[in-house]
C-alpha cells in the first residue's frame, strides 16, 4: 500500500492502480481539476490502453500528437506518402511543399554508407596495456563462443558480431579497458539484442581472467565496471542529396531569380557549416523532418538525436550536417547524418499507429526507412534555407500558427474562417489576432444588440 507524506511526498506510488494515481494526483495537487481530465484520451479499448500503459511507467493518461502526412516524397525513384508525427506548426506543411518541389527535379537520392551498431563493455583490468594484441584474438574467440545462443537468430538474419577492439583508457584509470564491439543488427534497432551479449560478454571476461592459461599471475585481477550499447553510431550512417541544374531552381513568389537563390542558399549553409550558434537551429529543424519519422515509425527519437549532435561535433567543432556546392553550374544539397533504425520489434510491432506507418511506407527494411527519414529531413532543410533567403521563416510559419492561436483565444468556427481571411497576405502575430478578434466579437455583439431592439 502506498503511504502519503507530508509536503506532496508519497511511498509506493507505482504500486498505486491508475485510478489510485490519479485520484492522488488530484487530491495533492490539483484540486480544482477532475478525474475527466486525465480520461480525456483514453483509448476507447481495454486491451489497447493496456498496451499504451505498459510502455512506460507510473501511466496515468495518454498524451497524443498529430499524425501528418508528408505526401510525393521521391527517395531513389519510389513515391512515398511520409507519415510524421511532431506538434510543430510549419513542419510537414514544409517538408510536403519541398518533396513536391523536388520530385519535378529528379527526387532524392540516398545511399546507406554503413549500418553497424556499437556496444561497449568497460572493466578494470590489472595486466600491462603491451599484452592487449597477444591476448584478444582468443579472447574474441571464447566471447563469441560464449554468445553463440544468444547470436543464433540476428546472425540467421544477416546480423550478429562483426568485431572488437580492446582499448585503453589511461585517462580514465591506468588500468581502465574497454571492449568496443561492433554489431549488426538486421531490420531491428537491436539495443536489446546489444544489451544482453554485452553482458553475457562480461560474464565471460570475469571467468576467462579465472581460468585462461594465457595469463599470468599478475594478470587475473579483473572488475567490470559496465555493459551497455553506444548510441553513438558514426558507423550506422545515410546521405541524401539533391541536385539540378541552377537554371532550373526558380522559387516561384520569391521575388529572387534562380541564380541569386542559390548564392544566397549557398552562403546560408556555408555559415551554418562555420557558426556553432547558426548551426544548432539549422540542425534542429533537420531533425524537425527526421525525428517526425522517427516517431512516427515507434523509433527512439532520443537516440537518434543524441547521435546526430554528436556526429555534427566529429572534427571538434559544431557544425551543419548539410552541405551544399555548386558545380559545373548544378546545385548540389546533401545530408549526411547516423540513424539506428529498426523496422521490427519494440514499438514498431506494438504500437498500432506506428505499424501503420510501416504500412504507408511499403513496409521497407531498416536501410529503407534510413533513407526516407534522412531523405525527409533534408526536405525540411531545404523548405527552412529556401524560406530564410527568401521570404524570410515567419511568413509561411505564423500562417500555420494562426490556427494555435485562434484555438487559444478560443475562437469560434465563423471568427476561424473570418481571420484566416483577414490575416491573408498580412503578417500573423498574437496581439494582432487578438485585437482583429476583440474588434470582430465587438461588432458581433453590437449587431446582436440592435436586433434585440
Amino acid at each position: 500500500m502506498a503511504q502519503q507524506q507530508e509536503n506532496g511526498r508519497i511511498n509506493g506510488f507505482s504500486k498505486l492502480g491508475k485510478a489510485e494515481r490519479r485520484q492522488w494526483l488530484l487530491d495533492t495537487f490539483l484540486p480544482d481539476q477532475s478525474a475527466g481530465d486525465f480520461c480525456y484520451f483514453d483509448a476507447a479499448s481495454e486491451d489497447l490502453q493496456r498496451v499504451l500503459d505498459n510502455f512506460s511507467e507510473n501511466t496515468v493518461a495518454n498524451f497524443p500528437l498529430p499524425f501528418g502526412v508528408a505526401p510525393n516524397v521521391v527517395v531513389n525513384g519510389r513515391t512515398y506518402a511520409v507519415p510524421m508525427v511532431i506538434e510543430e506548426s510549419s513542419v510537414v506543411a514544409a517538408a510536403s511543399s519541398s518533396a513536391k518541389y523536388w520530385s519535378t527535379r529528379g527526387g532524392f537520392q540516398t545511399e546507406v554508407i554503413a549500418s553497424e551498431k556499437l556496444g561497449q563493455l568497460h572493466f578494470r583490468w590489472s595486466g600491462r596495456p603491451g599484452r592487449r594484441a597477444a591476448l584478444l584474438p582468443a579472447l574474441e574467440r571464447r566471447l563469441r563462443d560464449a554468445s553463440s545462443g544468444l547470436t543464433a537468430r540476428m546472425e540467421a538474419r544477416g546480423g550478429g558480431l562483426r568485431g572488437m577492439q580492446w582499448k585503453h583508457l589511461p585517462e580514465v584509470h591506468p588500468q581502465c579497458y574497454q571492449l568496443l564491439v561492433r554489431f549488426g543488427t538486421a531490420d531491428s534497432m537491436g539495443a536489446n539484442f546489444i544489451n544482453t551479449v554485452l553482458e553475457a560478454y562480461a560474464g565471460e571476461l570475469e571467468r576467462w581472467a579465472a581460468s585462461s592459461d594465457a595469463l599470468q599471475a599478475d594478470e587475473r585481477e579483473v572488475e567490470v565496471i559496465m555493459a551497455i550499447l553506444s548510441n553513438h553510431t558514426p558507423n550506422c550512417a545515410v546521405r541524401a542529396a539533391v541536385s539540378c541544374p541552377i537554371e532550373k531552381m526558380n522559387i516561384p513568389g520569391s521575388g529572387v531569380d534562380a541564380a541569386d537563390f542559390v548564392r544566397r542558399f549557398q552562403l546560408a549553409v556555408e555559415i551554418a557549416r562555420q557558426d556553432p550558434y547558426r548551426a544548432v537551429t539549422h540542425n534542429k529543424g533537420i531533425m524537425n523532418g527526421i525525428d517526425a519519422v522517427v516517431l512516427a515509425t515507434g523509433n527512439d527519437f532520443r537516440a537518434v538525436e543524441a547521435a546526430a549532435h554528436a556526429f555534427a561535433a566529429e572534427d571538434g567543432q559544431y557544425r551543419s550536417l548539410s552541405r551544399c556546392r555548386v558545380v559545373d553550374e548544378v546545385f548540389h544539397f546533401e545530408l549526411t547524418v547516423p540513424l539506428a533504425l529498426g523496422t521490427v520489434g519494440g514499438l514498431t510491432r506494438l504500437h498500432p499507429l506506428a505499424s501503420l506507418s510501416l504500412d504507408l511506407l511499403g513496409r521497407p527494411g531498416a536501410e529503407e526507412l534510413m533513407g526516407i527519414a534522412a531523405a525527409t529531413g533534408l526536405a525540411q532543410n531545404f523548405a527552412a534555407l529556401r524560406s530564410l533567403v527568401t521570404t524570410g521563416i515567419q511568413r509561411g510559419h505564423m500562417k500555420m500558427h494562426l490556427q494555435n492561436i485562434l484555438a487559444s483565444l478560443e475562437a469560434s468556427v465563423p471568427e476561424r474562417r473570418q481571420t484566416t481571411e483577414f490575416f491573408a497576405g498580412r503578417t500573423v502575430s498574437h496581439h494582432g489576432v487578438r485585437q482583429y478578434l476583440e474588434k470582430l466579437r465587438g461588432v458581433e455583439m453590437k449587431k446582436s444588440a440592435d436586433e434585440l431592439r
